[in-house]
């Protein structure tokens, strides 16, 4: 049994890597900025896991009471990051990779040397490209630290919670007749589950053979954005048109939401991704631990809810049925 330091605890992904090494028998502190979001990290355990999960207060990014948080700490995982900001990148770099970079000199300086890092697949360090600039940057200092390192990378990620797939809900619950989508609708995709990412993350802490490596992790197939969208709608039970959108139209759009701070369901900087895809090797997760990843057909139900209402921090006065109080 390790204890292991998660950064982002009360976000998306840690919210499934939590409880996933809280069941492998570890002890987890769970790095929050305050009572609010320990709040939500406690809400979303069961009444054993809880036991298992104590709480420090601390900012990666400020660079706030990291030594603290690492006192009698194993190995970091660090989760902490953001897709998308409306300050042409100022706030990915600051986040991603400000976060990152802060996170590696205290584990340095506090003698952890285990670190995990989720990093994304498909990112490249080109400066029109804020979220994957700050995200190659991030994985490439982890992997020049002097660190026992392992980068994972994984493609969109699905499930309850999830950013990208809840997006494109929220789309089709505004338009009651066609469903728009960005280009063509063939850039590529390989989502992959979050509850396998938090199995790769356990078992990555769990075996020194990952140690130095960067390992790209996607679903058992390859997705178009318009087949994304028919699965999202099949989720849903919805019915839609699927519209092609030009770029420049959406584009147009989404940077004068931005200029006036309006939300948007994409941003700028990520309709600049769409140029690329993201896709990696079909068997990376199974060379890698050993499993073949999830399918994600069938799998969307959850959308049939809002975002807030998949979460038990949030939904139904916090705690799904059946699941105890602590």
């Amino acid at each position: 049994m390790s204890t292991i330091l998660v950064t982002g605890a009360s976000g998306f992904v840690g919210s499934h890597v939590v409880p996933e090494l809280v069941g492998a028998g570890h002890r987890v502190v769970a790095l929050v900025r305050d009572d609010r979001a320990a709040a939500r990290v406690t809400a979303r355990l069961d009444v054993d896991q809880v036991r298992s999960v104590t709480f420090r207060t601390g900012d990666p990014v400020a660079g706030v009471g990291l030594a603290d948080a690492l006192l009698g700490v194993d190995a970091v995982v660090h989760l902490v990051a953001i897709a998308r900001d409306r300050d042409g990148g100022k706030s990915l770099r600051k986040v991603n990779l400000g976060g990152t970079e802060a996170m590696l000199r205290a584990a340095e300086a506090a003698g952890v040397r285990r670190f995990v890092h989720v990093g994304a697949m498909g990112v490249t360090d080109d400066p029109d490209l804020h979220y994957a600039s700050s995200k190659a940057r991030a994985e490439a200092a982890v992997r020049a630290s002097a660190l026992d390192w392992t980068v994972l990378k994984p493609s969109l990620l699905w499930g309850p919670r999830d950013g990208f797939f809840n997006i494109v809900a929220d789309l089709v619950r505004t338009s009651p007749l066609v469903v728009p989508v960005p280009g063509s609708g063939r850039s590529r995709f390989q989502p992959f589950a979050v509850a396998d990412l938090a199995i790769c993350v356990r078992m990555s802490v769990d075996d020194p053979r990952t140690i130095g490596r960067s390992i790209e992790l996607g679903g058992p197939r390859y997705w178009t954005y318009r087949e994304i969208t028919r699965e999202v709608l099949a989720g849903m039970r919805k019915k839609r048109r699927i519209v092609p959108m030009p770029l420049p139209i959406i584009g147009a759009v989404a940077g004068a939401a931005e200029l006036v701070h309006l939300p948007f369901p994409v941003a700028t900087d990520q309709l600049r991704q769409l140029r690329l895809d993201n896709v990696g090797p079909l068997d990376g997760c199974y060379a890698a631990f050993g499993f073949v990843p999830r399918a994600m057909e069938g799998q969307l139900w959850y959308l049939r809810t809002k975002k807030r209402d998949q979460d038990p921090a949030t939904a139904g006065g916090g705690r799904p049925a059946g699941k105890p109080a602590p």
